[in-house]
């Protein structure tokens, strides 16, 4: 990709207008405003977003809008928004942890069940077979 060049075909009028009706509601007047706090680029900055950006951006306010608790004022300016690179991260990491353990479960299927006792009863389990 090149320098300041999007990733897809840019992204719809009325997706752009959800998405800055999003960021005021979560406490911004314009994406510039947005930049730092969730953390976009110069190019996004300038509300230029790809199909595929504009809509991650709308899931991840989205889900930080429903899952900060509502303010006594009932304020969208109250509550700041969490960074765009805090969400993503936290994302991820659920993702990573499902992938995981996952591939446990796959890893452990294989072997075979008298292995697995002698393991837990050296780690001070009592195993009793299946009837």
């Amino acid at each position: 990709m090149t320098f300041a060049k999007q990733s897809g075909p840019p992204a719809s009028a009325r997706q752009l207008q959800h998405l800055l009706t999003l960021l005021q509601q979560a406490g911004h007047t314009s994406f510039k405003d947005a930049r730092g706090a969730l953390g976009l680029t110069q190019r996004q900055a300038l509300g230029k977003f790809s199909v595929g950006e504009a809509a991650e951006l709308i899931e991840l306010l989205e889900q930080a809008e429903n899952s900060e608790p509502p303010t006594a004022d009932h304020s969208p300016v109250a509550a700041p928004a969490r960074p765009l690179a805090e969400v993503k991260q936290a994302r991820d990491r659920s993702a990573g942890e499902a992938r995981l353990q996952r591939e446990r479960e796959a890893a452990i299927r294989g072997v075979p069940a008298e292995l697995l006792a002698t393991e837990l009863e050296s780690r001070g389990w009592i195993v009793i077979p299946p009837v």
